[in-house]
């Protein structure tokens, strides 16, 4: 997916590649200020019109959600981000870890945090599914992810 930048005052233009689309988003997302008393979810995928996508029904359905493509940057931020109280992730992400490592990482500093793992492609092994993390396979909706979302948070 490429987008149109154009430059101040109609000045030169250029295309942006997905991956810039991607990380501007992201960059936006995580230095957006906390909304009133909303949940804030991690979601984590590292494709750009399905993280935009899946991030807008969240916020539509009353979540706060900071954003990322890899499992070793949600890491960091969940470490920066206290107030974080739910992780949704994909299994084939961008980085070295996929989301079964991200969220077994997650479960192992965060037990408490409720994680849903998300795949259209992987099924859910349980040896590699942590205790209490939940899977929803694709095709699924948004909707669908959101329904799952809320029955896990306990906030």
């Amino acid at each position: 997916m490429d987008i149109q930048d154009e430059g101040a005052a109609g000045g030169v233009s250029r295309r942006r590649s997905r991956t810039e689309t991607l990380e501007m988003h992201i960059v936006t997302s995580e230095q957006t200020s906390p909304q009133e008393d909303r949940p804030v979810i991690l979601l984590v995928e590292d494709e750009a019109l399905t993280i935009m996508d899946l991030g807008d029904v969240l916020e539509g359905g009353g979540y706060e959600t900071v954003q990322c493509a890899s499992a070793e940057r949600a890491m960091s931020i969940l470490q920066a981000r206290p107030d974080i109280c739910g992780l949704v992730t994909d299994v084939e992400l961008s980085g070295k870890a996929n989301g079964f490592d991200l969220a077994s990482s997650v479960a192992e500093a965060r037990p408490k945090l409720p994680i849903l793992i998300v795949s259209g492609r992987a099924a859910p092994d349980p040896a590699r599914m942590p205790a209490g993390a939940h899977f929803i396979a694709r095709p699924c909706s948004g909707e669908d992810i959101l329904d799952q979302l809320r029955r896990l948070m306990p906030c």
